[in-house]
């Protein structure tokens, strides 16, 4: 049974609730915050109805507990399974044809919903796309208009499933109507994460605050990267993950100086993240940190796609030569 924590100055609504928070001052109606629920649900495999039923479930309870943006996990709309046998033939395209297109019955549902209670929703699914699908996000404002759809970008092409969904073509960020007023919202996806890039290129398109959908265990190194991520770029970031028993938890949440606003244990839960909007934009304006003093005539050697030794022999999941330029 699911039940309603207090956990330092936030309310977490979990099971055997874990979670690590820093406090938030309660100053009535002088902070403007901007309240980010991270939906950790353990999924039903391959299930599209009973996925979208209990994200329906969570969202409600988000927004009944205040949240201003629903997060939810990687793919959820097949529950970021290993999606298909290679060893069979009709396997590939069973698993492609659980793909939702953005204006299919899936992402409408979540757009009803999302004005139904006045709340924005980051719906995740296996996206319909020509010729294979993609693995993407959907950022719906609370009056149902699509913000953006993001495609993953560093899709994990060292997994047989990845390897046959086709990578995004650009970062996106896009103006989010709030309670507070607009947030510039910027989204990458789990693997994303792992190169300093994808926030990079959010942080010099305006994102204030970075969404991130997550599928894989998330232990002390990645953690840490994921604050450095908000740290050098000077930006928000909400990651949310799958909990024990798919991933591992640990959804979490940090502010512009990389400070911790909260971490969930492994349990399901709603872990609400908020950002006070006035203190992250004050220290953007200050900080030495994100776009201040950087040099970016002497980074090109980032953009060059010939990669030397040891790099250079890597596979995807199929066993075949990886060929970055080509995907």
């Amino acid at each position: 049974m699911l039940h309603y924590y207090s956990c330092a100055g936030h309310v977490v609504f979990g099971a055997c609730c874990r979670a690590r928070c820093r406090r938030v001052p309660d100053d009535g109606d002088s902070v403007r915050r901007f309240t980010i629920a991270l939906l950790q649900m353990l999924p039903h495999a391959n299930d599209l109805g009973a996925n979208r039923d209990k994200a329906v479930e969570y969202c409600r309870t988000a927004a009944a507990m205040g949240a201003d943006l629903a997060l939810f996990p990687e793919i959820w709309s097949t529950g970021y399974t290993e999606g298909f046998d290679a060893g069979r033939s009709d396997a590939r395209d069973l698993w492609i044809a659980q793909a939702q297109p953005v204006d299919g019955d899936y992402v409408a549902h979540f757009r009803r919903l999302a004005v139904e209670l006045d709340m924005a929703i980051a719906c995740t699914y296996l996206q319909e796309w020509d010729p294979v699908p993609r693995n993407s996000v959907t950022l719906v404002d609370r009056h149902g208009e699509i913000v953006f759809t993001y495609a993953k970008v560093h899709t994990c092409d060292f997994f047989p499933m990845e390897a046959a969904c086709a990578p995004g073509d650009d970062f996106h960020v896009g103006t989010l109507d709030t309670s507070v007023g607009p947030v510039q919202i910027g989204a990458m996806i789990c693997y994303d994460r792992e190169h300093p890039e994808s926030a990079r290129v959010l942080m010099l398109k305006g994102a204030e605050i970075i969404i991130t959908p997550n599928a894989c265990g998330l232990e002390e190194l990645r953690l840490g990267q994921f604050q450095a991520r908000a740290f050098e770029n000077a930006v928000g970031l909400a990651m949310t993950n799958y909990p024990d028993g798919h991933c591992n938890g640990h959804s979490i949440a940090y502010d512009a100086a990389g400070r911790l606003i909260v971490e969930a244990g492994g349990a399901e839960g709603v872990y609400l993240a908020p950002f006070d909007l006035d203190a992250l934009r004050d220290y953007r304006a200050k900080t030495v940190w994100g776009n201040a003093f950087r040099r970016p005539h002497r980074y090109a050697v980032i953009t060059d796609p010939d990669v030397a030794a040891p790099f250079d022999d890597r596979r995807d999941g199929h066993g075949k030569p990886w060929e970055r330029t080509q995907r």
